[in-house]
């Protein structure tokens, strides 16, 4: 099984007067997990579905941000 959102940890200077983000998440698109689109993949059944999901097939959808409760926590 796979997972569309990865994580990574980046150096943490001690200088750094900031407070550090000690783990930080990006998304990945659901096309790099496919090797080929099969045919026949089912599409959305409306043209507006399609329109705000910006793709044509459900399987290709990703929301992309880190579905974190109460959304990102970090900028």
């Amino acid at each position: 099984m796979f997972t569309q959102y990865k994580s990574w940890r980046p150096y943490i200077s001690p200088f750094d007067p900031c407070k550090p983000i000690e783990v930080k998440y990006y998304a990945t698109p659901p096309q790099l997990y496919m090797g080929f689109q099969p045919p026949g993949l089912p599409q959305f059944p409306t043209a507006r579905e399609a329109l705000k999901a910006g793709t044509l097939w459900p399987q290709l959808f990703s929301p992309y941000p880190f579905p974190l409760k109460g959304g990102r926590k970090h900028d």
